[in-house]
């Protein structure tokens, strides 16, 4: 079953191109549970075959990840907390899940709009705290570019060394996934010692 989606898949993003990974990445990151490893694992084995480039799908992931954070970002802003809350649960986000994002989001700032993207099930919605509290555009931007850009790296790189295989897809996902959450842990040290710094030069 799994192999016959991701084959569909691959055939649909050849047809589609560029464009195709686009629109499934900016699905992936607003409220739809369309995870984006049967997305970026296929265009990499794709670009591995020599159909796409490499540089320019990781890009395109990238773009399409913000451009639909950026949708649940502006529609949090706009519409606030009651309206979701009213609809959110036609998207599968209930006022527990909310409340959770809005604690995740208080208590680690506004770096969580970057940590965030590797953790599943608040990848997609850590924008929705982030739009409430009308957080600073080009830092929210900044952030969420960054954390969708080591996972697309991550994926893209397990479709491209390994394929279709779906065994080997799942043993290297464990260690990609590792790694990915490795990076993190050492650029939020890296982001806490700065500020540290910081705030002790400015205390002196």
């Amino acid at each position: 079953m799994i192999h016959d989606i991701a084959q569909f898949l691959v055939n649909q993003i050849g047809d589609m191109g560029y464009m195709g990974i686009f629109l499934l990445m900016f699905l992936e990151s607003t409220f739809f549970p369309f995870p984006s490893e049967i997305i970026m694992i296929p265009a990499g084995y794709l670009a591995y075959q020599g159909e796409m480039n490499l540089y320019v799908v990781i890009f395109v992931g990238i773009l399409g990840s913000v451009a639909g954070a950026l949708l649940n970002y502006y529609l949090a802003m706009h519409l606030g907390r009651k309206i979701i809350l009213k609809y959110g649960k036609y998207f599968f986000i209930k006022e527990e899940t909310l409340d959770k994002l809005d604690t995740f989001f208080a208590k680690h700032g506004e770096i969580s709009t970057f940590t965030g993207r590797l953790i599943p099930g608040i990848r997609q919605l850590i924008s929705l705290p982030a739009g409430l509290a009308r957080m600073n555009i080009a830092k929210f931007s900044f952030y969420t570019a960054i954390g969708a850009g080591i996972w697309v790296v991550v994926l893209v790189a397990v479709g491209y060394l390994v394929g279709s295989n779906q065994e080997l897809i799942s043993e290297y996902m464990k260690s990609a996934t590792l790694i990915a959450l490795v990076s993190v842990v050492f650029i939020i040290l890296f982001y806490v010692v700065r500020n540290r710094r910081r705030r002790e030069i400015l205390e002196d």
